[in-house]
């Protein structure tokens, strides 16, 4: 079930967003001040996107290799060996 905030509740929420963008400005400015964004401030991002497609791709791969029967039966060769000594 849910309550209804109230005028209060709206109010304080408001408050509550003014002061977390205020920190957001602070923090931001600091980061700045301290040389911490640069040029490529938002360059993580787009990083990370490119790693996680190659992994996934690698993982496509390796997937495919891994089905094999090849592999299977070789996987299968080691287990049986460790297994029986």
């Amino acid at each position: 079930m849910m309550r209804s905030t109230g005028a209060r509740g709206l109010v304080r929420a408001a408050g509550r967003l003014r002061g977390l963008r205020h920190r957001g400005r602070v923090v931001a400015g600091w980061a700045r001040r301290r040389g911490g964004l640069g040029p490529d401030a938002g360059m993580a991002t787009a990083e990370y996107a490119i790693v996680t497609l190659a992994a996934v791709g690698f993982a496509g791969i390796l997937l495919v290799v891994l089905k094999s029967e090849q592999v299977r039966s070789l996987l299968l060769g080691i287990v049986r060996a460790a297994l029986a000594s």
